[in-house]
């Protein structure tokens, strides 16, 4: 008999980006590990993307989703689409809504889900709750209705909460508050769920209660059955294609990938005639505008956002897959998603976690960030490879440790150790 899960989510399918793949894909695969999920989640009005595949699969395998009212009666079925903003009206955006609302602007959500998780929870015998966050108006929501119900629950970071640096704090005041609700959420849960070595650190500095066995480190990951009908989908013989897949969020910058770029080919028609740089996903307005500034118009396409399974395709349709990251407090879904396509990997990230991640799968070359000299002899490096037939590939025992269903059937561990008996 599987055990039921309430899976408190405020992203989740249909929307797109990378927010709500790894919340998707554990629901997806918890039936195989005996728990049946409840997904509590929002109705979205508008989003940056939305992608109906990711929904497809997990309502063909019967997975109930219940759904909050939206906030107005829509005379459309259709969802209506946001315009990616630029990162400085996104920052204001950002700090405006987090001076008003705390911890996040979702706690306007908070009312709606709490009324239908008491009554998912009254109609079904929950036995663990499951929290993914951002926002942490989701870890509120876990732990209010586990203190009325007394079920146990857990709570899964996707990203760091009060010590990540794009989170803005107005106060002290502000922060001060969010530090005690984030210590009385741990407090409370029988297990906090991080994707990285360094978030759990942090975590252990700042809250000297906590033990290391109180935190579970379960990476992001690639789901195998993406990859399955991708076999016909092979790189071109004549040109050497580098891509980018995902959105450039917050700080990230691919500029000094152009620059590198630029100079490159500058120098040497060969590689002039035979290159092409691949961007899969959103690009912000400054960012299209800096095709333009470099004169690469010629040898960089834009595919504006695809669905998740054409993102997976155009992975296994490049030679080289190319990753930006400014920071080690964030950890991006992408480079597991590469790891699953096998494919060797163009890392631009400070020396750190998610550097070291890279390198160990002994097919990626590593430079800083802003570093256009360092990322131009890279991609020349990578570039000869291909010439020579000579690219190096993932090892695939290495791979497998990012297996949507490896991990998966870990998190069904979790679930289980946190069943009050």
């Amino acid at each position: 008999m599987p055990q039921n899960v309430l899976v408190i989510a405020y992203y989740f399918p249909p929307m797109g980006l990378s927010g709500v793949q790894r919340t998707s894909k554990f629901v997806k695969y918890l039936p195989d590990y005996g728990w049946n999920p409840i997904v509590l989640t929002s109705s979205p009005e508008s989003y940056y993307a939305f992608d109906n595949t990711l929904e497809g699969e997990l309502i063909n395998r019967g997975i109930e989703i219940r759904r909050t009212s939206p906030k107005k009666i829509q005379k459309s079925k259709s969802l209506k689409i946001q315009k990616f903003p630029r990162y400085l009206f996104q920052k204001i955006g950002r700090a405006f809504f987090q001076t008003i609302y705390l911890p996040d602007s979702k706690i306007k959500w908070k009312k709606s889900a709490l009324k239908l998780g008491e009554d998912i929870i009254k109609n079904n015998k929950i036995d663990v709750i499951y929290a993914t966050a951002p926002p942490f108006t989701d870890f509120i929501i876990s732990m209010e209705l586990s203190n009325k119900f007394d079920i146990p629950y857990i709570i899964d970071y996707r990203d760091i909460w009060i010590d990540n640096p794009f989170h803005f704090f107005a106060t002290p005041i502000h922060k001060k508050y969010c530090i005690n609700l984030e210590k009385e959420i741990l407090t409370h849960s029988e297990k906090a769920i991080v994707t990285t070595r360094y978030t759990k650190e942090l975590l252990l500095r700042r809250y000297k209660f906590l033990k290391h066995e109180d935190i579970t480190i379960l990476p992001h990951g690639f789901d195998p059955e993406d990859f399955n009908n991708t076999d016909g989908y092979l790189p071109p013989a004549n040109k050497f294609v580098i891509c980018h897949s995902g959105v450039f969020q917050d700080n990230r910058n691919p500029k000094y990938f152009f620059l590198a770029l630029a100079n490159l080919i500058k120098k040497n028609n060969i590689i002039k005639n035979q290159i092409e740089a691949r961007f899969v996903g959103l690009m912000r307005p400054e960012h299209l505008k800096l095709i333009k500034k470099y004169r690469l118009q010629d040898y960089v396409t834009s595919t504006g956002y695809v669905t998740h399974s054409e993102a997976v395709k155009n992975l296994q349709q490049s030679h080289v897959l190319w990753l930006c990251q400014s920071d080690n407090v964030r950890s991006p879904g992408k480079l597991f998603e590469y790891f699953g396509a096998r494919k060797p990997i163009l890392i631009c990230a400070p020396d750190g976690i998610i550097r070291k991640i890279a390198a160990s799968s002994k097919a990626a070359i590593a430079t800083e960030p802003d570093d256009p000299q360092a990322i131009e002899a890279a991609i020349k490096s990578f570039f000869n490879m291909w010439q020579n037939n000579a690219l190096p590939t993932i090892n695939k025992e290495f791979a497998e440790q990012y297996n949507r269903k490896y991990l998966t059937e870990q998190l069904a561990r979790e679930l289980s150790y946190a069943i009050r008996i």
